[in-house]
């Protein structure tokens, strides 16, 4: 698998699988429900179905967006208070195996979701407490064995910040597969959305030589639901059991 390198630094990384999954595979969801909270990444449950990831700056949005890609309101905890994920809790998700009318029900597919703390954290937070955030989420990326795919959540409301750039770029030195999602997009004027969005994406194009996948979404009007859905599909279709 080709790798695509960031000009001007030692960070590599291969986008091929990620964009093969654009061909995306229609799926719903059936279910979904809380598994466990872990505090280390040896902790979580057995990697044995493909689990997805979701992490951003504090208060990106990202629990309302878990809620809405599996159409409950409550399922991911969400607060207007920054850092209030402070464990990788993990959510099991039941999909129709096919879309197909005539598949039969009870065929059916498993996999996984993680809401991963901020890593933007919270002025309140002490420095020990973020430095255990930290490690918590550095060991989870880069050893949880079935971590398919990160989606790394962007405020679009927002010209790019550093904090969000200096985590890409700290994936790709990692190697670790991800996407960008940009939420929030009904919080603006929707040229302004756009604006900040390709000013993120130029600025991306600054270091690498190629740009992952990117989605827009709205959990309030359920925005990007399908495609996500849709594309995360795409992937469980390439996923082999560990």
């Amino acid at each position: 698998m080709g790798r695509e390198r960031v000009t001007g630094s030692p960070i590599y990384y291969s986008f091929t699988l990620l964009r093969s999954a654009l061909y995306l595979c229609p799926m719903d969801i059936i279910s979904a429900s809380y598994i466990i909270s872990s505090a280390t990444y040896k902790e979580c449950p057995p990697a044995d179905k493909p689990e997805y990831a979701f992490i951003g700056r504090s208060n990106v949005g990202k629990s309302s967006l878990i809620n809405m890609l599996t159409g409950q309101l409550n399922l991911a905890k969400t607060s207007a208070t920054p850092g209030k994920t402070k464990l990788i809790n993990h959510f099991e998700v039941i999909s129709p195996l096919s879309s197909a009318k005539k598949e039969k029900a009870s065929k059916v597919f498993k996999w996984n979701i993680t809401d991963l703390p901020g890593y933007g954290y919270a002025a309140t937070v002490s420095q020990k407490t973020r430095n255990n955030w930290g490690n918590m989420i550095e060991s989870y990326i880069r050893k949880r064995e079935n971590l398919v795919c990160l989606f790394v959540l962007i405020d679009s409301r927002h010209t790019p910040q550093a904090i969000d750039l200096e985590f890409i770029n700290q994936l790709g030195e990692w190697q670790t597969p991800f996407v960008l999602v940009f939420t929030k997009t009904d919080k603006n004027k929707p040229g302004a959305t756009i604006r900040n969005v390709e000013l993120f994406i130029s600025t991306l194009l600054e270091t690498w030589e190629q740009i992952p996948p990117y989605f827009l979404t709205s959990s309030n009007k359920r925005e990007g639901r399908k495609e996500i859905l849709d594309y995360i599909g795409g992937l469980n279709g390439s996923f082999t059991k560990l």
